[in-house]
């Protein structure tokens, strides 16, 4: 064999080396790229799988704050206005009178209110100035308080402004300047501040929209809207505030609104919760840019009409929770109103005075008073099996166990209430179209279903989109009200884009907050972020383990608080009492019970330790949750479960009945609190085990208890479940 020596014969030798010397690392590179792959892709599932609890958990919430406000609903128009249980609750449905402003005037006036020399916080002068504004974001960055005299100066002015808009805003863009549009924020103050870091402050050249929901969850709301009223009244034709489902002082009671301005302000906190009641009454619906981009909070639905919407008496709708009622009048002439009214601007009445109507059942004369009320107190001291059956029917007639669609018909077609169908003829179908407003979700389906997650709204699909853009001459819908881990996501073809502005929303690096910038072109631009510095420094590893562990410590914590009701699903599964069931089942009987919709047989390994030949010893598994449990002498399991079960809708009633916002609350209110938690779960407690219940957790012994001592005294701690939890791949 010859082998040539000219450098054509080299080049080629070497190059032969070379692709010969490469192929293993090309084997490697391509090993390298698959496992990549693989792992990012467990990543994203643990994301998702995430991502599908922190969801459930949140509107299995609102939907226990739906039913709770139903139960209040059947309280009201089921029971006379005499009995203590109707008392206890009646002054949250007392509609906001709008012909007696200068009455709630004189309530809310300052001008008594001194601000002493010692006070170091912002100053504000009115007509508030950009200036002011400035100066007021300066003072919340660093952590400063507003003077109670401003907060209700500057509260009273922006409900006067907002008394003169329209229900539908009208803006339009053009070259010189483009529109930003900001989604939830949720008392994340922190993320307001880094929005206007990186787009500037409201002006008349920079124009935004705030999509709602600026309230709950977050620990500075009241400060969102302190500042996002300023510039308001500074610009008042270039910010547009849009109402969203959390601008709602009945939600406000769950989800944490209610208590932080009580603990900011416990002197004027009661007058300035009052008024932002009034505000947010008075926010505008929608705003629609440049007549084609329609922008609301939550969605629409195939029944949805802008024409309608744009005459509405919004303000009307005090909660988006219960349509408007009309005074029920009695034989001696006077009206529930009349009764009730307990309002600081009242006056005494004869009656014959015609007063404005709480957000109650109206009811006509004769065939109602034939009807025989009872109290649920009688019924608890006394009740008989006819009574009991009457009660479950009326709470069958109220809708308490069924969805927010069913709702409205069981009411319209209640024989107790032969007012209820012309009530609803008249504010159903407006009351309808805001709460599908400011409560619905899309779905990749076509058609329009009730939306049983959340309990209130409705979802609809790419073929309402179609029909409702269309018949409003539109191209695009705008809206918020769901947390995106990108922060904004279309659907619908594109016709439908979602914005979320509130970073880390269930957890540190749960997901990012964004922004739109939109210009003449109407095409959407976005702007990503992370409020939280620390989580910028965060792998994606370490970011999904931080957030997975959080995620399951909340589902733990459920499960611990449903345990008396998964055991006996368990057993079911168990008819020799074995103590055993396979893993088939035990994801059955979770689903069964929480109803979370989440894909539990994915969650086993996060949540089941060893096992026996595939088989699950459940009394052992719940011993092993890392739950802790409070420190308490209570032998009362039953009632141990219930107040983990429904630790919000027990907190909510109590802030309800702490009617001076003092957080304290009597023996008595006490017992009542849980005697009206009991009526609404159909569940019997006795009067010793809450007074047993009431004396261990009276510290200091004073007859009282504190609200907020009582629920972190019997909160649930979830742990770590798993050694290997941070990354069981």
């Amino acid at each position: 064999m010859v082998v040539s020596s000219s450098p054509t014969g080299i080049k080629n030798c070497k190059c032969l080396c070379v692709v010969i010397c490469s192929l293993p690392a090309m084997r490697a590179a391509l090993l390298i790229q698959r496992w990549y792959r693989q792992y990012v892709a467990r990543l994203e599932m643990r994301r998702r799988c995430t991502w599908n609890i922190f969801q459930s958990i949140e509107y299995a919430g609102e939907q226990d704050q739906i039913k709770l406000y139903n139960f209040f609903g059947y309280l009201m128009d089921h029971f006379t206005p005499a009995s203590s249980e109707r008392n206890l609750i009646s002054h949250i449905f007392r509609e906001n009178n709008i012909c007696r402003n200068v009455d709630w005037e004189r309530y809310f006036c300052y001008k008594s209110i001194e601000v002493p020399e010692l006070y170091s916080g912002p100053h504000l002068s009115f007509p508030i100035t950009c200036s002011n504004a400035a100066e007021l974001v300066e003072a919340f960055k660093n952590k400063q308080q507003l003077h109670s005299r401003y907060v209700l100066q500057l509260l009273g002015e922006t409900w006067r402004l907002l008394r003169i808009l329209p229900n539908i805003s009208q803006i339009s863009t053009s070259h010189s300047k483009e529109i930003t549009i900001c989604g939830d924020l949720h008392g994340h103050l922190e993320d307001l501040l880094l929005v206007f870091y990186k787009n500037g402050l409201p002006s008349s050249d920079k124009p935004y929209v705030f999509n709602g929901d600026f309230v709950d969850r977050g620990k500075d709301s009241l400060e969102i809207l302190l500042i996002l009223f300023s510039f308001l009244l500074v610009y008042p034709n270039d910010v547009h505030l849009n109402r969203g489902n959390h601008e709602d002082h009945i939600v406000n009671l769950r989800y944490g609104f209610t208590k932080e301005v009580l603990g900011k302000y416990r002197l004027h906190g009661k007058k300035i919760l009052k008024l932002l009641q009034k505000i947010f009454s008075w926010l505008p619906l929608a705003t629609v840019i440049d007549h084609k981009v329609l922008v609301l909070h939550g969605g629409i639905s195939d029944t949805t009409d802008l024409h309608l919407i744009s005459r509405v008496d919004r303000h009307k709708y005090v909660s988006a929770l219960r349509p408007p009622k009309r005074k029920r009048q009695y034989r001696s002439g006077m009206t529930e109103s009349d009764l009730e009214d307990d309002d600081p601007t009242s006056k005494p009445v004869d009656s014959s005075r015609r007063r404005v109507h709480s957000l109650t059942h109206s009811s006509s004369t004769g065939t109602r008073h034939e009807v025989q009320r009872r109290s649920l107190q009688g019924l608890n001291n006394r009740v008989t099996c006819s009574v009991e059956e009457e009660l479950k029917e009326r709470r069958r007639q109220a809708g308490l166990s069924q969805s927010y669609g069913d709702l409205r018909n069981s009411l319209a077609n209640s024989d107790s209430d032969p007012d209820s169908g012309e009530l609803l003829d008249s504010y159903g179908d407006e009351w309808k179209q805001i709460v599908d407003m400011l409560w619905s979700d899309p779905m990749p389906q076509d058609g329009c279903v009730p939306n049983e997650v959340r309990g209130g709204g409705c979802y609809w699909g790419p073929d309402v989109t179609e029909e409702v853009l269309r018949r409003h001459n539109l191209t695009l819908l705008i809206r918020s009200h769901e947390c995106k881990q990108e922060g904004y996501e279309f659907c619908h073809n594109r016709r439908v884009l979602t914005i979320f502005s509130a970073s880390n929303y269930y957890e540190v690096g749960s997901n990012r907050g964004a922004y739109i910038r939109m210009g003449p072109d109407l095409v959407p631009h976005f702007i990503q972020y992370q409020a939280n510095r620390a989580t910028r420094a965060l792998t994606l590893r370490q970011s999904v383990g931080r957030t997975e562990r959080s995620a399951l410590r909340a589902l733990r914590e459920k499960l611990f608080a449903h345990k008396s009701d998964l055991i006996s699903s368990f057993q079911e599964y168990d008819p020799e009492n074995t103590g055993l069931i396979s893993l088939g089942h035990w994801a059955c009987a979770m689903e069964a019970v929480l109803r979370l919709g989440l894909p539990w047989r994915v969650l086993r390994s996060q949540l089941v330790g060893d096992t026996l030949d595939g088989m699950l010893d459940y009394q052992l598994w719940f011993r092993e949750l890392a739950i802790t449990e409070p420190n308490t002498e209570l032998s009362n399991a039953s009632l141990l479960e219930t107040m983990y079960k429904h630790h919000s809708n027990l907190e909510t009633i109590f802030r309800i009945i702490d009617t001076d916002n003092s957080g304290l609350i009597s023996f008595e209110e006490f017992r009542q609190t849980w005697k009206l938690l009991s009526s609404h779960l159909q569940t019997e407690i006795s009067d010793e085990a809450i007074s047993d219940l009431a004396v261990s957790i009276d510290f200091n012994k004073d007859g009282s208890i504190d609200i907020n001592e009582f629920m972190e005294a019997f909160r649930l701690v979830g742990g770590d479940l798993l050694q290997n939890e941070g990354d069981p791949h």
